[in-house]
């Protein structure tokens, strides 16, 4: 009797799950690039392939010429489209499915043009997740998920995210 109340018991705690956001949006942010920014790109990354052939660094010019590769690809080829679900137990992206004892807070920041959820995660990989909206408003998703992980509506920046915008202020690959 107590093994078939108990399955009972587990089979209502499944058909609780509700859905309470789901979306289609590209799978990364995305914006198309100019011609100066694939030759700034292969400018500097010659100009490091010629410091590392003086050193004597093969295998390190293998990794600058497989990292420019790897840009111009990220910025030639635009991402597929994900689809994304908010549910009472998570977040999934695509088949991958996140409860919420693994996230810890989330934020919103505008990438490339295109506003992205930001969902930290409580391990280290992924150690957070980037979900761009779409169409959905900010506010609307913040209102959904404040009820479950924290928000944060300001987020300091890294050392590395500093540098990095830096770099992009000083040295831009491609003029606006």
């Amino acid at each position: 009797m107590d093994r078939a109340a108990h399955s009972n018991d587990s089979y209502t705690q499944y058909s609780d799950i509700k859905t309470l956001l789901s979306w289609s949006a590209p799978g990364r942010p995305f914006k198309k690039k100019s011609k100066q920014y694939y030759l700034n790109g292969l400018l500097i990354a010659f100009l490091f392939e010629v410091i590392l052939f003086l050193f004597q660094q093969y295998l390190f010019m293998f990794v600058v010429g497989a990292l420019y590769f790897l840009a111009v690809a990220l910025a030639t080829v635009p991402p597929r489209n994900f689809h994304y679900r908010v549910s009472n137990q998570g977040i999934k992206v695509e088949d991958h499915f996140f409860i919420w004892e693994e996230l810890y807070d989330f934020y919103f920041r505008r990438l490339e043009g295109v506003e992205v959820l930001i969902v930290r995660t409580k391990v280290l990989l992924p150690g957070e997740l980037q979900i761009p909206l779409g169409e959905l408003h900010p506010h609307h998703v913040r209102r959904v998920l404040i009820s479950y992980i924290p928000y944060r509506e300001v987020m300091r920046e890294t050392f590395m995210e500093k540098s990095a915008n830096w770099l992009t202020r000083n040295f831009p690959l491609e003029r606006s």
